[in-house]
């Protein structure tokens, strides 16, 4: 284990942690990690704040001074459960700190101010307590025979497998269901050598066990590393583009 003196309050934000690396870390430092959420655009949009119960895998509740909501396409607030796109209210107050809008690009700034709203881009829901999941951002939600699946789950469970120790999960066409889950993992040191397909098998059934079984990813390729930002974000679209791409050229 490890104590830091020092540290008295941990904070995360950027991209969603996985329930399991919080609770790993909290294991190892007796420290909690409090997650917050918010954009160039807006900064602080919602946060587990000091002295609120820490659900792992929530992003929290809203700041104070933003409303945010979960909406529709057609910009209807949605009921607490169902997913939709976190967006924040312009009225009656615009919140502060909340951009005015894209230099010289009035198209993209049209997209993202809408009626009363600012779009996120960023699917989620809101549960009974007020608290806001992630799901993915838009572009990264597959649409598999019908049914909508954002990758953060996908990959929550997957890292609860010993085998995992870190993974993406895009698209990826499919002449059926038209989208499928795929998954690019990495292997934990301990499992380099295992067989590729009993292993695949393996981790296929174990997130058919933690999640519903269709969000499972039929689709498993072992990589040795991901595309990431100089932040340590994940380039999903990287992924997404090279898959799409190499279904579809010959």
């Amino acid at each position: 284990s490890y104590r830091f003196k020092s540290l008295q309050h941990c904070v995360s934000a950027g991209e969603p942690i996985n329930p399991e690396v919080m609770e790993k870390w909290k294991k190892q430092t007796g420290l909690d990690i409090y997650e917050g959420y918010g954009q160039t655009e807006t900064v602080l949009v919602c946060a587990t704040f000091k002295g609120m119960k820490i659900k792992p895998g929530s992003m929290g509740k809203p700041s104070p001074v933003v409303n945010v909501q979960i909406i529709d396409e057609k910009c209807n607030e949605v009921p607490p459960g169902m997913e939709g796109e976190i967006a924040i209210r312009l009225k009656p107050v615009r919140p502060l700190g909340l951009f005015s809008g894209y230099i010289d690009d009035p198209k993209r700034t049209a997209a993202v101010l809408r009626e009363d709203y600012y779009l996120t881009g960023d699917r989620g829901l809101m549960d009974e307590d007020g608290y806001i999941w992630y799901l993915g951002r838009t572009d990264d939600i597959i649409s598999s025979a019908g049914y909508r699946i954002g990758p953060f789950e996908v990959e929550s469970a997957l890292i609860e497998h010993p085998a995992v120790a870190e993974s993406a999960v895009v698209s990826s066409p499919d002449p059926i269901r038209g989208e499928v889950v795929k998954a690019f993992v990495i292997r934990s040191a301990a499992y380099t050598s295992s067989d590729p397909d009993k292993l695949i098998k393996e981790l296929q059934e174990h997130v058919k066990k933690i999640t519903a079984p269709y969000k499972y990813p039929r689709k498993i390729e072992f990589v040795k590393e991901l595309p990431k930002t100089i932040s340590g974000k994940i380039k999903r679209g990287i992924l997404r583009k090279k898959e799409w791409g190499k279904n579809t050229n010959p």
